[in-house]
């Protein structure tokens, strides 16, 4: 069965650029993006939550601050 499904502008210009090649559909597009989460181990998944923890908790270090830090 086919079917449609209504996305934002920003989800679907997201969606265009990760297109490997022009012809690509956002179908393909989309199997790669499941394909790639489930190859995620738990211990993966775990880490990427709590990375995404910290980030919206402000818990992160910019590029600049540690080059600083670092005298790089």
């Amino acid at each position: 069965m086919v079917t449609t499904i209504q996305i934002s502008e920003d989800l679907q210009e997201e969606l265009k650029n990760r297109k490997l090649y022009d012809k690509e559909s956002y179908e393909e597009v989309i199997w790669d993006l499941i394909e790639d989460t489930l190859e995620l181990s738990e211990e993966t998944k775990r880490d990427i939550e709590e990375a995404r923890t910290d980030i919206k908790a402000g818990r992160t270090h910019s590029l600049a601050k540690v080059k600083k830090e670092l005298g790089l």
